[in-house]
């Protein structure tokens, strides 16, 4: 019997059952639950070719999509400490960091890059939500200041792309100081007459749609993103009513006035192009150059 246990079975097995199909082949849509080839979604700019669902996007993709002729250099951006104190939940906060740089080969949760979108000169920083689901902590206060100030320095309009689930809780209050500081960084770009528009992803919550993600001159949105600063179980328990349908969603956030414009990620560089094409010609642009 151990000869047809050993050796022939498992030939039989090899021949007559489908071989394994790898884990990154395929790609099953969050909303609808189709199946789709990875390649194809990828291609497709993460976008269900079969419910239009729009899906999170890492920070590469966004400036290949985004510039011109996929043409930017990525801003460098201040060192932080690491772990200034020193927590540690379930596991310490370094691990959580080691990991998350391993998973997306990236220091933190935000990328910063200028280039050209529309013809443009343009600053463009996007919050990764593979990164500890884009939580804002010191690094990414620092990007978005960094950000900021090269913006002034070569009289550019910015654009944040928000993505995140809100402030770092392993950093605590320094977390927490990221949203005054950001604030400055935007009151900066206003002061010097330079646009900055915010594109609310999925999702956009906590503290960061308590400052920086809220506060810009224009406000557009993907279809279908969570927007809010607390999830919805927790208002309704805390107010004792049931919400409204699509409440939190860009649509919703739309028809309420909080967002401008909502826009298909497919038409988003255009639409980006034209837009700041507008607010940096004839006042906005005489006002920046002084």
């Amino acid at each position: 019997m151990s000869w047809l246990t050993n050796y022939v079975k498992p030939k039989l097995r090899k021949v007559l059952n489908p071989k394994e199909t790898p884990d990154n082949l395929w790609h099953k849509c969050k909303s609808c639950g189709q199946m789709i080839f990875q390649k194809e979604f990828i291609a497709n700019q993460y976008v269900c070719a079969h419910c239009d669902h729009h899906d999170r996007v890492p920070p590469k993709d966004r400036f290949d999509a985004l510039f011109d002729n996929q043409s930017y250099e990525l801003i460098d951006l201040p060192a932080v400490n690491q772990d200034p104190l020193k927590f540690r939940d379930t596991k310490r906060y370094t691990d959580r960091l080691k990991a998350a740089r391993n998973n997306t080969g990236d220091e933190d949760a935000i990328k910063v890059a200028v280039g050209k979108i529309g013809g443009v000169n343009t600053v463009v920083a996007v919050q990764n939500f593979f990164f500890m689901g884009g939580s804002m902590g010191m690094a990414v206060g620092e990007g978005i200041i960094a950000g900021a100030r090269h913006a002034l320095k070569i009289k550019a309009p910015m654009i944040m792309m928000t993505a995140s689930g809100g402030a770092r809780m392993q950093e605590g209050i320094l977390s927490l100081m990221q949203m005054p500081r950001t604030t400055v960084a935007v009151q900066m770009l206003r002061d010097a007459g330079l646009p900055y528009i915010v594109v609310l992803t999925d999702p956009t919550t906590g503290g960061v749609s308590a400052s920086y993600a809220m506060l810009g001159d224009l406000h557009i949105s993907e279809p279908g993103a969570m927007i809010g600063f607390a999830g919805q179980r927790v208002i309704e328990q805390t107010i004792r009513e049931k919400l409204p349908d699509r409440f939190q969603t860009a649509e919703y956030l739309q028809e309420h006035g909080m967002v401008d414009m909502v826009i298909h990620r497919h038409e988003m560089p255009e639409k980006l192009g034209s837009v700041l094409a507008m607010l940096m010609s004839g006042s906005h642009r005489k006002k920046a150059a002084e």
